[in-house]
């Protein structure tokens, strides 16, 4: 990992899978969903239902990012879609579905190994925040559930509340305001490519990439242990 080109200031983090282990409560909510009592998808396989859904979602989050879809078509339409996909009847029930994933979504959050710790240490040291794509009441109740999160938060953005999700750039600088901070002097800690780390480049900020592959990338920090971030940083 190189070192840092600017001095920090500040250091926002992504929420899901960077700080919370998403994917875990993701895959989870929809074994459980699979496993409900009456549940639509019995006559497939787990395996089938998870794959056509990590299809389909990223889909419907750029159409929501967009602009092309509301919050509510998002919300219902990804079940909406994965019923058709897997050639389901019973299209009145998508609605049912997208409240029951979000039910059993919520039992399996959790952190990232690590993730926890390292923030800690560096908010010891630099005033941290969180910025954060998703629904505003889900995010808001996973900091809830991990309140050393928001306590320790000098600024926390959710895109819904803005307006835009990342990449756009008026989140970006609506982050950097909030904090009262030059873009230049800002280190983003997230995990997803297109999101956080181009989304980070083109607001002028710092990017620090949490990922499991090595990637040459000039403008990046890329890390996967938890301590050469906080290495990275001064911690």
């Amino acid at each position: 990992m190189t070192e840092l080109s600017r001095p920090v200031r500040f250091v926002y983090f992504d929420l899901d899978d960077t700080l919370l282990d998403h994917h875990h409560a993701e895959l989870h909510a929809l074994r459980d969903l699979h496993a409900d009592e009456d549940s639509p998808f019995g006559q497939h396989t787990f395996d089938d239902v998870h794959a056509a859904y990590r299809t389909i979602n990223p889909v419907i989050w750029k159409e929501y990012a967009a602009g092309s879809l509301t919050k509510k078509q998002a919300k219902v339409g990804r079940f909406s879609r994965l019923l058709d996909t897997l050639d389901i009847g019973g299209h009145g029930r998508d609605a049912d579905l997208a409240d029951r994933y979000l039910q059993h979504y919520a039992n399996h959050w959790k952190p990232l190994p690590g993730a926890f710790e390292a923030f800690s240490r560096i908010a010891d040291l630099l005033p941290v925040g969180i910025m954060t794509n998703g629904f505003t009441e889900i995010q808001t109740a996973k900091l809830a559930q991990f309140p050393d999160l928001s306590a320790r938060s000098s600024a926390v953005v959710i895109s819904e509340e803005v307006g835009v999700l990342k990449p756009h750039p008026a989140l970006f600088e609506e982050a950097a305001r909030r904090v009262d901070t030059p873009p230049e002097h800002i280190l983003y800690v997230g995990d997803s490519l297109h999101s956080d780390v181009e989304g980070g480049i083109a607001a002028g900020w710092q990017v620090a990439w949490l990922s499991r592959e090595e990637h040459d990338h000039a403008d990046v920090h890329v890390f996967s242990d938890w301590d050469r971030l906080t290495e990275l940083v001064g911690a």
